[in-house]
């Protein structure tokens, strides 16, 4: 959910090599001073660590190479420890994201490098530096997921530097007041433990709309506005209204725009509850489900009104693991999300393992495309038996629980796949298979892969960027990567159209983050999709608008989003017939 508010913009990020720009979010009505950054705004990140660790910095005469590699490998340890300390207390992808990072801190090619740096005579900390670089520009040429992975090593390299020198890490400011924090990007597992009772929105210049700062920024219920140009230029203590639905900044707002924000105040109170039935205004049901990455996750979903799980992250719990869980350790995970819905629909998603979530034990990390390469379902080619073992414990994990669990795989692209994990699924006890329909060729071939399995659920974030060949991480792609194009609702149609061909109607639903924008909820339903999941903090927005509009007018405005020339067109379109978004402040 996002909205307008009036707020002073704040940019104190500091620690090691840590830069930070302006763009806009908001939440909230609030004012805070924005304070002055203690590095300089333009000098590069490396130039600002260099005048800590001087460029070839070497080695100081008392200590050896042998010491100088054991404090390094004692420092990476200590960021890893400290990291994974912080995702004990989160929850869904923040969680996720710092065990990921948490792993990164060890990461075998990041500190052998660096050790082979402090043989050559380098400091320790300047051989970490140079080490990071190096594996960070490998994975930025990579592209893809793996070019997201590069913001994670360079977050580890500040942090184990800032351990090294007994400084500390980079990291979010504090304030006694809400701010907006503003950043040229913004490490995830940062982002991951924001306060949102102190940072009312996030603003970055780079990333784009679908990447997992913004995802989990998303989830935490704050507003995000990414790949924002020139919001730099905005002089420090500079009154701003954001409004996180269009994606606009105004310095100086007038009247009209502070009696915007108010109105948002007032209303805010009006999204804070979902009764937990999700309909059109004509009774047309529209189950909304909640997307989660665990048994905490499902707790809090449920208290929120979720009617059931979408989207089951299972991959979480595999992350920060050298070896593969027994199948009673998985089981145990699983129980803990179904105990939280008995009698209530749990989509799990097997595990989605590869490009941005690689695992020792299943994938291969010298891959030159891995967002085309072995991820998903495709690690049951390479490393057969994980899969087989997963489905295992999903199956004695239902027994134990009253949950009504159906089970999707990640990255289907034909029919025959889809048909041999039905069968995978048949063999292991399961009743209910399904896919993901986030690769194009699966929404081309929906009635084929139907008549395989029993629903299909559509992963609108890699759907978009497969279809549109934009990688979600890009700044510059930001407006080729949003669920708005007509050709990615297109390719929500046809797949629904390949279920009625199939001739039973088999469920098509959303879990990608298409289905939290309300206004995109209605163009969906509209479109024929049964189900909407989302993360929970969205499930009231999307109620209060999904209950003004009936089936009927839903589907015109799915036409009219299909027959604009460009997504922000079809957008602007789709929200200027749904005045309810402008009174709720959405």
């Amino acid at each position: 959910m996002v909205a307008a508010a009036l707020a002073w913009r704040q940019d104190n990020l500091g620690g090691p090599g840590y830069r930070q720009r302006m763009r806009t979010f908001s939440a909230d009505l609030s004012r805070s001073w924005r304070q002055p950054r203690p590095h300089h705004r333009n000098r590069p990140a490396d130039a600002q660590t260099d005048q800590r660790t001087p460029a070839g910095e070497q080695l100081s005469g008392g200590t050896s190479a042998e010491e100088a590699t054991a404090a390094l490998k004692a420092a990476s340890q200590s960021v890893h420890d400290e990291l994974k300390a912080r995702a004990a207390h989160a929850t869904g992808d923040g969680k996720a994201v710092l065990e990921a990072t948490a792993l990164m801190a060890k990461d075998t090619m990041l500190i052998k490098g660096a050790a082979k740096l402090v043989a050559r005579g380098l400091s320790s900390e300047r051989a970490i530096w140079e080490s990071g670089s190096s594996v960070a520009e490998m994975l930025h040429n990579l592209g893809g997921y793996m070019a997201e992975r590069a913001t994670d090593v360079l977050d580890v390299r500040a942090r184990i530097v800032a351990e090294l020198r007994g400084v500390p890490a980079p990291g979010i400011p504090t304030s006694s007041t809400p701010f907006i924090l503003v950043a040229e990007d913004l490490a995830p597992a940062d982002t991951a433990t924001l306060d949102p009772n102190k940072v009312l929105a996030l603003v970055t210049a780079g990333g784009g709309p679908q990447s997992h700062t913004a995802i989990i920024a998303r989830s935490l219920g704050l507003p995000a506005v990414v790949a924002a140009v020139g919001v730099d230029e905005l002089a420090d203590g500079t009154e701003v209204y954001v409004d996180g639905a269009s994606g606009s900044i105004t310095a100086d707002p007038d009247d009209s725009l502070r009696a915007a924000a108010d109105a948002w105040a007032a209303t805010a109170s009006l999204l804070a509850e979902f009764s937990g039935t999700g309909t059109t205004a004509d009774g047309h049901l529209v189950p909304l489900l909640a997307n989660v990455g665990g048994g905490k996750d499902a707790e809090a979903a449920a208290k929120l009104g979720a009617q059931g799980v979408g989207l089951f992250r299972t991959e979480f719990c595999f992350l920060e693991r050298d070896t593969e869980p027994s199948v009673e350790e998985q089981a145990a995970a699983y129980k803990s999300v179904f105990d939280a819905f008995p009698g209530k629909k749990v989509v799990l998603r097997t595990l989605d393992a590869g490009a941005d979530k690689p695992l020792p034990f299943l994938t291969d990390s010298t891959e030159p495309n891995p967002a085309l390469g072995v991820r998903g379902y495709r690690t049951d080619f390479t490393t057969p038996g994980v899969l087989d073992r997963q489905l295992e414990a999903i199956a004695l994990a239902e027994q134990q629980s009253e949950a009504d669990v159906w089970v999707m795989a990640p990255m289907i692209s034909t029919a025959e796949e889809a048909a041999r994990f039905a069968s995978m699924c048949a063999d292991a006890g399961i009743k209910t298979p399904g896919v993901m329909v986030e690769v194009p060729s699966a929404a081309l071939t929906a009635e084929a892969i139907l008549r395989e399995v029993g629903f299909a659920s559509l992963g609108t974030n890699d759907l978009t960027q497969y279809a549109m060949a934009a990688d979600r991480q890009l700044g510059p792609l930001a407006g080729l990567n949003t669920p708005w194009q007509p050709a990615v609702l297109r390719l929500v149609g046809l797949t629904v159209e390949g279920s009625h061909a199939e001739g039973h109607n088999k469920p098509v639903g959303v879990c990608g983050e298409a289905a939290a924008d309300p206004a995109l909820a209605v163009v969906l339903t509209g479109l024929g999709v049964t189900t909407l999941s989302m993360t929970a903090r969205s499930l009231a927005a999307v109620a209060a608008v999904l209950k003004t509009v009936t089936l009927a007018e839903a589907q015109q405005l799915a036409k009219l989003a299909l027959s604009a020339p460009s997504a922000t067109e079809a957008k602007a379109w789709v929200r200027e017939k749904l005045p309810i978004l402008e009174e709720l402040g959405l």
